[in-house]
């Protein structure tokens, strides 16, 4: 079985040496954590992680989920596990005090939800859910509606669905067919059906919130016409209590490629009852809060599902014995020596561990530029956090989960055959993490928002304060000869992000197509340079740390080998990327459908 370890030591270092957010008291509630409470959580989740839901990661993964008599049964010792997760109170960490919560900063849940995420991405998804879910009532439900749902689903003890996907209606919602009628005092009857709907049914709480987009009768057609509506399984009495069924089901179970232990149903709605969320008409938008918040989880599964195979393949390195070093024998007591001194084991190994890190500390930022968005004193620097995550949540979730399935893929060949053996688990974090390139918009579709919405739109006015920002970076280094390796590798990904962003700006108003050409190899551009921007931070950071001699050289030591690893290996990748830009994007656009 795979083994893993919380890095702690990483979340430290983000926390409070790269982001500082215990010196961020113009944001509401920072003044109420420190380190000790950050650690303790984060400590109390990696043993929750490593004890409990780490060893039904494989069990759960073979038995899955049972559809029996129109209920979902979890795996075994999913239900324990899952009453354990809502007594330790997992779930309230980010949630707010006035419904159950602790209020902690997402910068802290984010790295909490990293843990659970790697040891268990199955059983995760089911807490993921229900705060996305917590999310949506909170920004746009009614008070009643908050004051019905919300403690239930903080504490955990109901848990929480987005129901959008239907068999002919995935990414364009404007063909939604499911409908909603007005059935009186407050209630609107739901009639449709529904697919991929994760966590759509199970046995681990005693009642599930679902919401889901259907169509009023006076809709306009479109997206335009879209409500929301929170459903739950079973309904719900005037003092709290639950009452009878709703007339809805899973009338299936998906047979999917991997998260075998998360179920994915197809649900029918025969008339359920349930309420609107925000106005009529207005559900996408808030649908969009709930997706926007499991965009950010699913970029967390791409570095948490990496995180652990990059451990287990490292640690497979060091103690599976094949052939001999090409410069010679470096375990002679040995009858051959450890495949970690093979140049291409290296390679893959560092690959990992280098965008692990980089990774890791970009969520970090992303998690506090949602904080500042949402508890900033001064409500401009707000708005440009606001903005700012916006641009990013692309990245975020499409480049953080493309090259993390990469990097699953890489410990499983550092493994060579037996990464193709259960017992092993690579193939399983393979599998798993394959879906996160899919749900919540596939990762083309969020290059194409990217492309179109983020950067056009307003004519990269944020993407110009955030280069402002990687420009002021390079400013205050530029006198440091230390910070030169790290500075160039920068400043050449940030010149080619540039070179195309101007290119995508000139060629689009003229061929609209060239968006949809450009946007793949963009968005990895703009991802590989936000994370040499997080890297060069770092660096800057450890060689402070290095001079004054605070302590653990050997941490700052290492972080300052993979920065320049990762400009050397990761940062390069930007030219190639932009030559593909421009020389292939306008003749995608001119072939015909026969020339394919």
């Amino acid at each position: 079985m795979p083994t893993y370890q919380a890095p702690l030591r990483d979340y430290q270092f983000v926390l409070n040496e790269l982001l500082n957010i215990y010196e961020r008291t113009e944001l509401k509630g920072f003044d109420e954590i420190d380190v000790e409470l950050a650690d303790a959580i984060l400590q109390g989740v990696a043993d929750f992680s490593t004890e409990i839901m780490l060893p039904l990661n494989s069990s759960g993964d073979v038995e899955g989920c049972k559809l029996v008599d129109g209920n979902v049964i979890a795996p075994k010792g999913f239900k324990e596990a899952y009453q354990q997760y809502v007594d330790n109170g997992w779930g309230t960490l980010t949630c707010d005090p006035e419904y159950g919560g602790q209020g902690l900063p997402e910068a802290i849940g984010v790295f909490a939800t990293e843990m659970k995420t790697a040891t268990n991405m199955a059983f995760a998804m089911y807490p993921g859910l229900t705060h996305g879910a917590y999310a949506a009532i909170h920004a746009h439900g009614s008070d009643a509606l908050k004051q019905k749902y919300l403690e239930k689903l903080v504490t955990g003890e109901w848990t929480g669905t987005m129901n959008l996907t239907e068999s002919h209606a995935g990414t364009d919602l404007a063909l939604l067919r499911t409908k909603a009628i007005e059935a009186g005092e407050g209630q609107y009857a739901i009639s449709g059906e529904k697919i991929f709907i994760s966590s759509g049914d199970h046995d681990l709480a005693e009642n599930i919130a679902h919401l889901v987009l259907a169509r009023l009768p006076d809709a306009p057609a479109g997206v335009k016409g879209i409500s929301l509506f929170v459903v739950p399984k079973f309904l719900i009495n005037e003092d709290g209590s639950l009452g009878d069924a709703n007339t809805l089901c899973a009338t299936g179970l998906e047979h999917k490629m991997g998260i075998h232990g998360n179920s994915t149903c197809v649900m029918n709605f025969d008339g359920a009852l349930g309420e609107l969320v925000g106005d009529p008409h207005q559900g996408l938008r808030a649908m969009f809060t709930m997706m926007n918040q499991a965009r950010l989880g699913v970029g967390v599964q791409g570095l948490g599902v990496s995180e652990i195979a990059y451990q287990n393949a490292l640690a497979y390195a060091k103690d599976r014995i094949q052939g001999r070093g090409l410069s010679g024998v470096k375990a002679p007591e040995m009858a051959a020596d450890p495949i970690l001194v093979h140049g291409d084991v290296r390679r893959m190994l560092m690959s990992q561990k280098s965008f692990n890190e980089g990774a890791r500390a970009m969520i970090g930022q992303q998690a506090l530029w949602l904080d500042e968005a949402e508890r900033h004193s001064d409500p401009e620097k707000a708005k440009m956090a606001n903005k700012l995550a916006a641009l990013f949540t692309p990245i975020v979730k499409g480049f953080v989960t493309d090259r993390g399935f990469n990097a699953c893929v890489d410990a499983q060949q550092v493994f060579g055959g037996h990464g193709y053996i259960h017992e092993w688990g690579m193939e399983q974090f393979v599998r798993d993490i394959r879906i996160s390139m899919l749900y919540e918009g596939t990762n083309g579709v969020q290059a194409l928002d990217l492309v179109g919405r983020k950067i056009l739109s307003d004519k990269a006015a944020t993407l110009m304060s955030w280069s402002a920002l990687v420009k002021q970076l390079i400013e205050e280094n530029m006198s440091n000869d230390a910070m030169k390796p790290y500075l160039a590798g920068l400043m050449d990904a940030s010149k080619d992000l540039e070179k195309s962003t101007q290119y995508v700006a000139m060629n689009a108003p003229k061929n609209s197509d060239i968006l949809g050409a450009a946007s793949m190899p963009y968005m990895q551009i703009l991802g590989i340079t936000a994370l040499a921007w997080m890297w060069t931070r770092t660096a800057s950071i450890a060689l402070a740390a290095l001079e004054t001699d605070t302590g653990d050289r050997e941490f700052y030591q290492g972080k300052l080998k993979t920065a320049q690893f990762y400009m050397g290996y990761w940062a390069v990748q930007t030219r190639s990327l932009r030559k593909q830009i421009e020389s292939s994007s306008e003749q995608l656009t001119e072939l015909d459908e026969a020339d394919f």
